[in-house]
């Protein structure tokens, strides 16, 4: 497309829709959203770049090939799941990490929960705009 106006308006959305995917996706453990979610709002903003200044300036934005991003997330995911077996536990089963715990303060919760759903966040943000950038190159 050549429309000026969808041009400017999209460096704005593409922005705001990429917060707002991070937002979905660290809100999904407890509430609607997660990694899933959040890689298709992610995915949404960087195909709406792509068509309004092209699939070439939509890659070089990205950085990197989203083939690339969906293994790296496949490889995310996969290490968060086994992290577990560390612990003699069951495949997936979450693992927390308490930092700055004391005896009063629980401290700051990490989990391996969450590693796995930016492991997915990834996963899916690749493989959509691997299928979405093959097809607008082909049109």
């Amino acid at each position: 497309m050549n429309s000026l106006i969808l041009r400017v308006a999209t460096r704005y959305l593409a922005g705001i829709l990429l917060i707002f995917s991070v937002y979905m996706l660290l809100r999904g453990h407890n509430e609607p959203g997660g990694g899933f979610i959040g890689g298709l709002v992610g995915a949404t903003g960087f195909v709406l770049y792509a068509l309004a200044c092209g699939t070439s300036m939509a890659r070089e934005a990205l950085r990197i090939q989203p083939q690339t991003l969906a293994m790296i997330g496949l490889g995310i995911a996969l290490v968060a799941g086994l992290f577990s077996i560390v612990f003699s536990d069951a495949l997936f089963t979450g693992q927390w990490l308490f930092i700055g715990a004391t005896d009063d303060d629980k401290g700051y919760p990490l989990s391996t929960i969450l590693v796995f759903d930016i492991g997915v966040y990834l996963v899916v943000l690749g493989s959509i705009l691997t299928i979405v950038f093959a097809m607008e190159e082909e049109i």
